[in-house]
């Protein structure tokens, strides 16, 4: 079965919260979501992007035709401690006044066990582009579709944490992506 998630780029670009999906499919906003973890100091810190876009051209028959997108507003990163919300924004970490936004674009699919995929593509952020590969799981949902996996990247790589902020003795190098998508018809 041939399962099309699409949004015009017009489209993605207004948006302001959430996952929105072209066609049949919604966005189940209560049950999906785009964390991070790191360690800081050694204790895992879980935060939250509330604002992103994500767009997924799933062709069940051919795997290797498949698609994603993802467009993260860094503005929107909700951490534990609110006060830290504006800190991250600052240049030395996200520098977010410059690059607002941090994408994924799949270059690749390939399904490696049913309901799993490996998926491979370029991950943007900060102004620096990495090459990535991760594996995704997905399955029918009720009357939608559930994506879920999580994808490990080195913070440094993105220069996220500039100057002093180098240490990881602070701030672990390591941070999780860890994301949830839900939709429903």
């Amino acid at each position: 079965m041939k399962n099309f998630l699409r949004l015009s780029s017009a489209t993605l670009l207004s948006i302001t919260t959430g996952l929105v999906f072209a066609g049949s499919l919604k966005l189940d906003n209560a049950k999906s979501s785009l964390q991070i973890t790191f360690k800081q100091m050694e204790v895992p810190v879980q935060a939250s992007f509330k604002r992103y876009a994500v767009i997924i051209d799933l062709n069940e028959k051919q795997i290797e035709q498949s698609k994603a997108q993802v467009e993260i507003d860094m503005n929107s990163l909700e951490l534990p401690a609110p006060e830290y919300n504006k800190e991250v924004q600052k240049k030395e970490w996200f520098n977010a006044a410059q690059f607002p936004k941090a994408t994924f674009t799949s270059t690749a699919m390939k399904l490696i066990a049913p309901g799993k995929l490996q998926v491979s593509g370029n991950l943007t952020i900060k102004g620096k582009v990495v090459a990535t590969s991760f594996p995704l799981s997905y399955k029918a949902d009720g009357t939608g579709q559930l994506f879920e996996g999580s994808l490990p990247i080195k913070r440094l790589a993105f220069g996220i944490g500039d100057g002093e902020w180098k240490d990881t003795s602070m701030v672990a190098d390591e941070v999780v992506i860890k994301f949830k998508v839900v939709t429903t018809k």
